[in-house]
């Protein structure tokens, strides 16, 4: 079975690239958001098994949209991602609740899957 994707991140073209090479890695990208808001309404909405989540929004920042995603009923695996290196956000990145971070650079549907996991 295929995980349900749902990528957030403020840059299409980002978001254009990194649908399509997971989805030919097999994750099913259900939905798209470009801010926190739009991030959380459709989660809300899809019930994604997976967010990648970009850290810097326009609207908020991936450490908050992660920690409202994790109050939901059935909280999605999130892993975060950003164009910045992960020592940019030092101890944030271990004590948010997520599956870890994947610099926007190295995504690749493997890594993905190693951190987020297949839904069972």
């Amino acid at each position: 079975m295929t995980s349900r994707l749902l990528l957030v991140d403020d840059h299409a073209a980002f978001r254009r690239l990194a649908r399509l090479a997971l989805e030919r890695y097999g994750f099913e990208v259900v939905g798209e958001a470009a801010d926190g808001a739009g991030a959380l309404a459709r989660a809300t909405e899809l019930a994604p098994d997976v967010v990648l989540l970009d850290i810097l929004l326009p609207d908020t920042d991936g450490f908050a949209v992660a920690h409202r995603l994790a109050a939901l009923p059935r909280p999605p695996a999130v892993v975060l991602t950003s164009s910045r290196p992960r020592s940019d956000f030092g101890e944030r990145l271990d004590t948010a609740p997520v599956r870890g971070f994947i610099a926007k650079e190295e995504l690749t549907g493997a890594r993905l899957e190693a951190l987020a996991g297949r839904a069972a």
